[in-house]
Parts: C-alpha cells; sequence; structure tokens
C-alpha cells in the first residue's frame, strides 16, 4: 500500500515535520463555508475548522464527509410566520468528480458509492473527499442515501453511517492509501473497523491505527440498534455475527456504536475539560474502552473573525474598536429589518441567543418570567434588544414549537426578532453584532458549545451558564472575561434548576451586565479588550490541531 496521495490529490505544501504522520478524518458533517451546505451545526462548525487549521500548521490531514444533495435543510417563515423546512437540490460546480466508483453493500444490495473532490485552494482546507450515492447506476432508494444529512428514516440514516465509515474506507483502498490515524469525529463511521478488519484480520491493528472524538455527555445520547438489525442491513461488511460478537465484546443484542468505537480505538478525547471527566465518569463500568483525555473544542479564528475589528484591537485602538463594532451591529440590524421589518439601534445594548434548537438548551429560558421579560424590554432607561436564531432538528417538533412560540411572542415587540437561515454567514454577522452572547443549557448537558468562542474573537462577551469550554475560559488569569451564572443543583428536577438558572439570569442581567453596559461604558470596554485577548491563542483552533496530533496521533 503506498502511504502517499495519488498526485493529484496531494497537500499543496510540504508537511511541517511536527505533523507528519498521516491521518484521515472521518465527519458527518463539514461546516467549511457558507455555499457548501452539508452541515447542521455545532459538529460541522467545529469539523470546519478543523481542516482550515490543519491546512494552516501544513499538517498531514485529509477529511471525509459527505455530499449531501439536499443539505441539511432550507429554513424559512410560512404564510403564518411559523417555521417551514424546505429540501432544495443543492449543485457545486467547485468539486471535482473524481470518477472514483465502488460498492458498498447496504441491506445486501450492491450500492455504487463516488466522490467528489474538494482542492486545498478553494477554501483554505486540507485535501477533502465527499461521497455520493447519487449515481445512475443505483435505484432510487439507494441515491436518496446522501441526500438528507441525519436523515430521520432509522434505516436511511444507519444506511449513511455506513457510506461515510464502509465507503470512505474503501475510497482510501481506490486511492491506493493507506494512513497512520483513523480519526472517527464522532461514531457515526464506526462501520469502518468492520472492513478494516476484513483487511488486517487483526482487532491489534485497527486499535493501532483508530481514535475517536466523542462530543456526547449524556449515555442515553449514544446512537444504539439493535444487532440483528444492523446485520441485516450489512452494517458488519459480511462478518458473521459471532465474528462480531468477538471483535467487538457485545455480547448482548443492544449495538452502541461509541462503546464499539472507544474498545476499538487506541485512545479516546472528550471536547472539553469537564466533558473528558463527565465521558471517563460515564464509561468507567464498561470493560475494554480506551483511555480518554480531552482536546477542548476551538475555532478557527482567521476564519471567523472581523479583520477591521480585530486590527483596531491589535493596535490598541479602543476608538476604532467601538466605532467598528457599532458599524457591525448596524451591518446585522440590516438583516433584522429585511427579515422582520423592525429596526434596530446600533447604541442600544444587544442580547444574541443562536444556536441548534434544543430542549436543554433552553432557547427560550429568558421569555419564560414572561412578565419580567416584557418589564426588560420596556425598559426605555436601559433599553435591551434581543435576538434569536438556529435550526432545530427538521423533525424535532418540540423544538420547531420552541422557534414557532418564539416567533409568535415577537410578533408585537419592537425591539425582539427571531431570524431564520442560521448557517455560517448568519452566524458571523450575529456574532459580530452582538453586545453578550448569550447560552443557558443545563449544566453538565453541553459537551463544548463553541459558538461564545467566536463571539468572544469579535467583541461580544459571553453570558452563560458554567458548562462546556466556558468553565476553563472562565479561569484563564484569574480575571474577568465573561459573566457565568452559578451552578445549580443538576440532580434537581429539570423545573426547579430552570427556575433557578432564570432567577440568576435576570439577577447579573439586571443588577451587574446592564449597569456596566450604560453606567460605566469605559469599563465595559475593558472587560470586552480582556475577552478578545483571552480568547486567543487557546480557543484558536491551531491549539486544538496541534493537541490532536500531540495527544490523539502520537
Amino acid at each position: 500500500m503506498s502511504k502517499i496521495l495519488p498526485e493529484k490529490y496531494r497537500h499543496p505544501y510540504a508537511f511541517n515535520p511536527k505533523y507528519k504522520k498521516s491521518a484521515v478524518y472521518f465527519s458527518m458533517e463539514f461546516a467549511i463555508d457558507q455555499c457548501l451546505k452539508i452541515y447542521s451545526g455545532g459538529l460541522g462548525f467545529l469539523a470546519g475548522s478543523h481542516m482550515r487549521s490543519a491546512y494552516d500548521l501544513k499538517q498531514n490531514v485529509v477529511g471525509i464527509g459527505i455530499l449531501w444533495k439536499k443539505g441539511y435543510y432550507d429554513q424559512f417563515k410560512q404564510e403564518d410566520l411559523s417555521m417551514g423546512v424546505l429540501f432544495q437540490e443543492k449543485n457545486y460546480h467547485f468539486l471535482e468528480d473524481t470518477n472514483i466508483k465502488f460498492t458498498i453493500k447496504i441491506n445486501n444490495h450492491d450500492v455504487w458509492v463516488t466522490a467528489f473532490y474538494l482542492k486545498p485552494e478553494t477554501f483554505g482546507t486540507v485535501p477533502m473527499f465527499f461521497l455520493s450515492t447519487d449515481l445512475p447506476e443505483n435505484d432510487y432508494l439507494a441515491k436518496s442515501t446522501t441526500f438528507r444529512l441525519y436523515d430521520s428514516d432509522t434505516n436511511a440514516k444507519v444506511a449513511q453511517t455506513m457510506v461515510l465509515g464502509l465507503g470512505g474506507a474503501k475510497l482510501l483502498d481506490a486511492l491506493d492509501y493507506e494512513p497512520d490515524v483513523y480519526h472517527l469525529n464522532e461514531a457515526h463511521a464506526v462501520s469502518c473497523v468492520f472492513h478494516l478488519y476484513n483487511k488486517f484480520k487483526s482487532v491489534e491493528a485497527i486499535r493501532e491505527k483508530m481514535v475517536i472524538t466523542t462530543h456526547t455527555p449524556e449515555e442515553a445520547g449514544n446512537e444504539k440498534h439493535n444487532i440483528h438489525f444492523l446485520e441485516s442491513l450489512s452494517f458488519f461488511d459480511g462478518l458473521p455475527l459471532d465474528k462480531v460478537r468477538e471483535i467487538t465484546g457485545i455480547y448482548d443484542d443492544t449495538f452502541n456504536h461509541t462503546l464499539v468505537g472507544l474498545r476499538l480505538s487506541r485512545i479516546a478525547n472528550g471536547v472539553s475539560k469537564l466533558h473528558g471527566e463527565v465521558s471517563r465518569d460515564m464509561w468507567k463500568d464498561y470493560p475494554g474502552i480506551c483511555p480518554i483525555t480531552h482536546i477542548t473544542n476551538a475555532q478557527n479564528k482567521k476564519y471567523w473573525v472581523d479583520p477591521w475589528l480585530d486590527e483596531a484591537f491589535q493596535n490598541k485602538d479602543r476608538d476604532a474598536l467601538i466605532k467598528r463594532k457599532t458599524r457591525l451591529k448596524a451591518k446585522l440590524f440590516e438583516v433584522v429589518a429585511d427579515q422582520t421589518g423592525k429596526i434596530f439601534d446600533p447604541n442600544v445594548f444587544t442580547i444574541i441567543w443562536a444556536r441548534r434548537f434544543a430542549e436543554y438548551k433552553r432557547p427560550d429560558l429568558i421569555t419564560r418570567d414572561y412578565e419580567r421579560f416584557i418589564k426588560l424590554l420596556a425598559n426605555t432607561d436601559k433599553p435591551v434588544q434581543i435576538i434569536f436564531a438556529g435550526k432545530p432538528y427538521p423533525m424535532d417538533y418540540g423544538a420547531i414549537h420552541n422557534f414557532d412560540n418564539l416567533t409568535h411572542i415577537s410578533k408585537n415587540i419592537k425591539n425582539m426578532a427571531v431570524l431564520t437561515g442560521h448557517e455560517l454567514k448568519l452566524s458571523r454577522q450575529l456574532k459580530e453584532g452582538a453586545d453578550v452572547w448569550l447560552n443557558n443549557p443545563r449544566v453538565t448537558r453541553e459537551a463544548s458549545g463553541t459558538s461564545g468562542m467566536t463571539a468572544a474573537m469579535n467583541g461580544a462577551l459571553n453570558f452563560s451558564t458554567n458548562d462546556g469550554w466556558v468553565r476553563e475560559f472562565k479561569d484563564l488569569n484569574k480575571t474577568q472575561n465573561s459573566f457565568v451564572l452559578p451552578i445549580v443543583d443538576h440532580t434537581l428536577p429539570t423545573h426547579q434548576q430552570d427556575e433557578m438558572d432564570l432567577e440568576n439570569l435576570y439577577e447579573m442581567l439586571e443588577n451587574k451586565i446592564l449597569p456596566l453596559y450604560y453606567d460605566t461604558p469605559k469599563k465595559w470596554w475593558n472587560l470586552v479588550e480582556t475577552s478578545m485577548k483571552q480568547i486567543v491563542p487557546f480557543f484558536d483552533s491551531s491549539r486544538m490541531v496541534d493537541e490532536y496530533y500531540k495527544k490523539l496521533y502520537k
């Protein structure tokens, strides 16, 4: 086997000697550029930053993902302003057809798979390959496997993971490329281990090469399926069930994808210090798992930061910094006006909550004391504007109801807006335009939650519950750089946790944050500059991808 990619797919640089070991990074989603709509949220944002920083540091990394023909979905508002879901075909003329074709078995049928190539020069990433089953050789069912990211049909979703795992491993064979490291970003691609077993005939050989990143902070959130169901879908690449049980150590009928990934990797990582601790505790009673370390998530500053804002900050020119931040708020408020018909004021304190809508993230928490919320937004002495944005899973009707309810509340409030289309472009605009970036998940539920990092890079202060990455950020250098709520007892019933967090949120907002912003602006900007200074270098993804080599690939 060759260790060198075919010439036309090689990296456009000589490898930094620290990063010469070859690694292939498998991910269901990558958020690389606004025009390449193959991501849903945080997992993809992280993977996109990883691919950009690996390129910046001249690492020997290759990315493998899936070319989702209809993306995740396009979000819009229907006639009554409730949220609509549109699946629309996407075409990408900047991707190169490799003309590589091979088959994998799905449901005991041959399914043809092809790969498209993203040149490093296009967006500043390492070489990347995107798999597709949208080929004339396939019937409609097989073609549609790579239509929608995270298909809500269980059979289809498992088939998708097989395209990534088995298909990704077979693509490397077709390229005659054998990397030193197979890096699974989550357990989606874990089916690749069965192809590798057929190839190497040894669990030790797989373990020598495989590492896994886990993002889910609770055991119940990890994908599980009936082992006979998976066998019927040809998930095990032709291996008999007795051999599968021997390889994976799973002797009952519940196949836990993350558990198998942890058993067949030589090392794993959680995505924040706290998440590493939670993961070690979560899996400690399962025999045969690999050591779990942590590598705190980070984001690619070069991509995310507004260059003029950063220049003013680097030059220690506070007047220019304030002027640019005000301009960025005005630019965001053009989007608000366009979508909602509301005119926001760049001189008014602006709160933004924007991320995937999920129950534990509590998008609507601040509105749950409705009288207090209305009083907050009616205050003319210390005025407040608030913006919400985010894309629920398209079949998560509870989260969609939450989105619709916020839209309904906002109809009669001139300084509250709910925006659609939360993808890379809008995400960047929201961070550039935020004064505070509100993040209020129930503590221990958010593995990392990286959006506040890029908000801080753009002069927004984090206002958060004490979970995920913020726990590490707030303790940097022992100087205040954010507003973090006290931890409530997470063993309490959730309604009690929510009530206590809500009370603490209002207490901090009304008695600390607003007076600081309006009464002592100099101190406000001191805090903004402290936050901008402390967010890098630790939360820039150059540190993160360096740590992957030091801690995982070594």
